[in-house]
């Protein structure tokens, strides 16, 4: 169980600045300032200027008693940067220092996990095979030795990211492409055939069917908004059937942004229900990226007794694997040193 006393929480790995606290196991406070570009996609370095710009505002929303916090949790990687990523960590530092050091930096938490981590919580669900499907990342997991496995992982880009490109490549649509796409696919009549690329049995690559997306010029936009949807959800769910087969596991919890869409979540809600699985998608509002996953996961490492009392020791790592993260009795806490990236 998660430490009762209060955990501060920021997330700002990407597009979206969000801040939490949260104890006696429940979310006390969430806020988010989403930075949206004008157009085109995110830039690094103009999220962590949105990032900067808000985080006094966006900590103010949720950080009304500061002698209630116990501690300050903020994702450390894998995230856009490291721009993104040193914005949060230097706010975490300095909310820390401001406090009179009295509350304990958290460092480590890695922001996969902690979407596995708050998903679990939100739903109740003990131990599922994840389908991870957000911007840059696309994962299936599963625990597995002290540790969340990849059994099956994106070679290419994120399928959010996909999603993205191709709905910049059409020109109207403005970032974030996903729910446009899905809104445009529900008018599709016939869904357009697309390269459908699983390798190994478990890993994928949505590259080939953005680009033929993206240049097919016959059928309306609604049928290939469809077609693209129909298959890179048809390779997630196939690679996620395949993990709950070879693992004997009986549950399918679905986390990240892309995990919002509905077509997706009614896809693997049918999978699962051939397969005697309980199918699991949290709130919307924790779907995301989110500071409540941080805060959360936070609280874990704190019962843990996992903290970083050295500053020095809290630097940021954007390739932080979600593998690479020892999970001792349920609680997520780093499993070793890591080649932190100042």
């Amino acid at each position: 169980m998660p430490d009762s006393r209060h955990i501060l929480g920021i997330e700002g790995t990407a597009w979206n600045l969000s801040a939490a606290v949260f104890g006696d196991d429940q979310v006390i406070a969430l806020h988010s300032s989403p930075y949206r570009p004008p157009s085109g996609g995110i830039h690094p370095r103009e999220a962590a200027q949105h990032h900067a710009g808000e985080m006094k505002a966006v900590i103010s929303e949720v950080l009304t008693d500061p002698s209630a916090i116990k501690a300050v949790a903020f994702s450390q990687g894998p995230g856009l940067g490291p721009p993104c990523l040193r914005t949060v960590a230097t706010a975490a530092r300095a909310i820390a220092v401001s406090l009179g050091g009295v509350p304990p930096l958290i460092g480590g938490v890695n922001h996969c996990v902690a979407h596995v981590e708050i998903g679990r919580w939100a739903c109740g669900c003990d131990d599922p095979i994840v389908l991870y499907a957000s911007g840059a990342n696309t994962q299936v997991l599963g625990y597995l030795g002290s540790r969340y496995r990849i059994f099956g992982e994106t070679l290419d880009i994120g399928m959010g990211n996909g999603l993205d490109k191709f709905a910049r490549s059409k020109g109207g649509m403005t970032h974030p492409g996903g729910p446009q796409i899905e809104a445009l696919a529900r008018e599709g009549g016939t869904p357009i055939s697309l390269p459908y690329t699983v390798k190994g049995g478990m890993d994928l690559a949505f590259s080939g069917g953005v680009v033929s997306a993206a240049q097919e010029a016959q059928a309306s936009l609604e049928d290939v908004c469809a077609g693209l949807q129909e298959t890179a959800f048809s390779m997630c769910v196939e690679v996620t059937e395949r993990a709950l087969a070879h693992s004997g596991k009986d549950e399918v919890l679905l986390v990240g942004g892309v995990g919002a869409n509905g077509r997706l979540q009614e896809m693997l809600r049918t999978m699962c229900a051939e397969r005697g699985a309980t199918f699991y998608v949290p709130e919307r509002r924790f779907i995301g990226d989110n500071g409540a996953m941080i805060a959360y996961t936070g609280a874990l490492m704190l019962a843990a007794g996992q903290t970083l009392p050295p500053l020095a020791e809290s630097a940021v790592n954007p390739g932080y694997r979600s593998d690479e993260v020892m999970v001792a009795g349920g609680i997520a806490v780093p499993m070793r040193p890591m080649p932190w990236l100042m």
